[in-house]
């Protein structure tokens, strides 16, 4: 059983190795097979690998094609647009017969070209670029000539974008247009004579034109808004800025500005500078309202296009070089004159013409360039509302020490008292009291306090008071009674009829002037009592008549009593002879009282007891005066002597020249 086991084990191995043979010829002949097919094949190879080259390079040859296609395109739209820029450049040689907007559009042509050129020659560049980086990594029959050729082309283009950004020819075209930007501005700003009324201390002056035409206004505009677009308004700016402040500089010269630099050493007070008050606010108005005023506007049309901020900037060069700032500087030095009643007027007039043009300045100066003229008017202001409080709140203190001065001498009306009423009537005036009132409430909100508008009306009440007590105070320093009453008598006449009717006079109130009259009267009563009237007691009749019940007269004793009458009227006359009255109307009626008083007993006391004396021939060559010439001389009392100063007018008052008043 065991060898049964073992021969069918043998032929089961003998069966496996027969198919095993088999396999392995099946094997041998398909590996004889395949080498005769890799022979083939590595013989086919030399061929391949030079086919598999030429299609490699077929391959470089057709991406570089692509390259250079991508380029040909935007390089002949160079080509193109370099032809229209030599076109435009021949168009663009400055002549004098073109037309200036062809000129414009051609220059504004140009631009757009010019941007074409840049934009184009930037994008070939780009092909170009990335054509000379290709030719670097790849292999190429005559790569090397070809990369250089590339290479000289991509910087052409670099020169021609260069061109498009910094153009020679847009910038001589934009040179032309400066300068016919100037040559416009030069033929439209020459002077004509004008005979004016405006005041000047010239009687012919020259004002320039300050409005353009219109076309010129056309063509300057199409200019700045081409330099605008190319960066070049600065220069543009400064022509426009020197030729239009020349013309306001020429037309305010033409107006005699001379004052204006004054120094402060030149002023002995604010008076001094009257004369040039008025001038200045119709100077300052004028410069303001009328030719910075169209400046502005002319200005903003210039420059419209260029947008706000630029014009604003030349409209501040002008302003600044025009000489506004000369005015400010006139002001500032009244302010700083020597503190009188006068400044305080002027002050007010200074703050009245700044308010009107208010407005204007916040309007024409409000931008950052016109800093400094803001800054110096409201210095101005600030000295100028100052100044006026200070001045005002000082008034009644500077009258109340005129009180230690001494009367005139000749029982006339003192300058302080003419000044005084003339100057608080002047403050009550319409534009002074307001604007005092104004300036007076501005100083007081300043310093965070309340206002009452009573309360400066009612200190010019108070003035008044204190001068009727110096007055009162002057009147007792006559050691003659006579003359203390005619010295109240004349003054209170300027009460009655210097203030009534006047705005003082309402201010002060019916009450007030009915008292003064009543004052007048009682002054006037008194004088005469004191004076004139003494002297027809010296003619009585006491003793005359020698018998009683008879008619025979003492004619010795009739003859003294008329050489005494004689004697006291001359040396009444000689005494009042230097006394003077400045009013005509009163003067005449005092005469005319003297006259009632005097000469009716006179005359009726000769003709009863002088008959003695045959005839008024025989009176003169007796007596000392006869009837007439007593009238005459009395008429001719109270004369305004040669050489007196004339009172009546409004001068100093806080200032005048003596070691009592002179504080202020």
């Amino acid at each position: 059983m065991a060898e049964l086991e073992d021969i069918e084990k043998l032929v089961s191995a003998q069966k496996i190795l027969k198919g095993s043979l088999k396999k392995s010829k099946d094997i041998a002949f398909e590996i004889s097979k395949i080498s005769l097919r890799l022979e083939k094949w590595n013989q086919s190879l030399p061929f391949l690998e030079s086919a598999i080259k030429d299609m490699a390079c077929k391959c470089r040859l057709y991406e570089t094609r692509s390259h250079v296609d991508r380029a040909i395109g935007p390089a002949a739209g160079v080509l193109k647009i370099l032809d229209v820029v030599f076109e435009l450049e021949h168009s663009l040689v400055p002549d004098n017969d073109s037309d200036l907007f062809v000129y414009i559009a051609n220059v504004k042509r140009l631009e757009h070209v010019l941007k074409l050129l840049t934009g184009n020659s930037q994008l070939v560049s780009l092909w170009m670029e990335d054509l000379v980086l290709f030719l670097k990594n790849c292999e190429v029959s005559d790569d090397h000539l070809y990369l250089m050729n590339v290479s000289k082309a991509l910087d052409i283009l670099w020169e021609l974008q260069a061109m498009g950004q910094n153009s020679g020819v847009l910038a001589a075209a934009l040179d032309n247009l400066e300068n016919e930007f100037r040559h416009m501005l030069m033929e439209n700003s020459s002077p004509f004579p004008l005979y004016s009324s405006f005041p000047s201390h010239k009687g012919k002056a020259s004002i320039i034109r300050v409005s353009l035409p219109l076309p010129v206004v056309q063509k300057l505009q199409a200019i700045t808004e081409r330099l605008a677009a190319n960066n070049r308004l600065e220069n543009c700016m400064s022509i426009y800025a020197e030729f239009r402040s020349s013309n306001v500089r020429a037309s305010l010269q033409a107006l005699d500005l001379d004052y204006l630099h004054i120094q402060l050493c030149e002023f002995d007070s604010a008076q001094t500078a009257e004369s040039f008050m008025y001038l200045w606010d119709k100077h300052l108005q004028f410069a303001v309202k009328y030719l910075l005023d169209k400046e502005h506007r002319l200005c903003s049309e210039v420059f419209e296009k260029a947008g706000s901020d630029i014009w604003m900037h030349c409209f501040a060069k002008i302003a600044t070089q025009s000489g506004i700032n000369d005015f400010i500087k006139f002001g500032d030095t009244i302010t700083k004159c020597k503190k009188d009643a006068v400044k305080l007027i002027k002050l007010l007039k200074i703050f009245a013409t700044l308010d009107k043009l208010r407005l204007d300045f916040n309007r024409l100066f409000s931008g950052k360039l016109c800093a400094k003229i803001q800054n110096e008017t409201r210095d101005l202001v600030k000295k100028v509302v100052t100044g006026t409080f200070e001045i005002f709140w000082e008034l009644r203190v500077e009258v109340e020490l005129q009180r230690q001065s001494s009367p005139p001498p000749d029982g006339s009306v003192p300058r302080p008292v003419h000044f005084v009423t003339q100057y608080c009537n002047q403050l009550l005036e319409d534009e002074n009291r307001s604007v005092l009132i104004q300036v007076l409430e501005i100083y007081r909100v300043w310093n965070h306090k309340s206002f009452l508008e009573g309360v400066p009306l009612n200190e010019i009440r108070n003035i008044m008071n204190e001068l009727e007590l110096n007055l009162n105070s002057w009147a007792k320093a006559y050691k003659e009674t006579a003359l203390s009453y005619f010295f109240m008598m004349n003054n209170h006449w300027i009460f009655c009829n210097n203030i009534k009717g006047t705005k003082l006079g309402h201010l002060m109130g019916n009450s007030w002037l009915r008292a003064k009259e009543e004052y007048f009267e009682y002054y006037e009563t008194m004088y005469l009592r004191e004076s004139w009237q003494k002297l027809p007691v010296i003619l009585h009749e006491e003793g005359l008549i020698l018998f009683p019940g008879g008619s025979a007269v003492d004619q010795d004793l009739a003859k003294k009593r008329i050489n005494l009458y004689n004697e006291a009227f001359n040396n009444m006359y000689k005494k009042q002879s230097d006394w003077m009255v400045f009013d005509k109307g009163l003067k005449s009626r005092i005469c005319q009282l003297v006259v009632q008083a005097v000469v009716p007993p006179y005359k009726n006391y000769l003709q009863k007891y002088a008959y003695g004396i045959e005839n008024e021939a025989e009176i003169g060559n007796h007596l000392m005066y006869t009837v007439d010439s007593l009238e005459d001389l009395i008429n001719s009392l109270f004369q305004q002597k040669i050489g007196n100063f004339d009172v009546t007018k409004c001068t100093d008052f806080i200032g005048i020249k003596n070691s009592v008043i002179n504080h202020f």
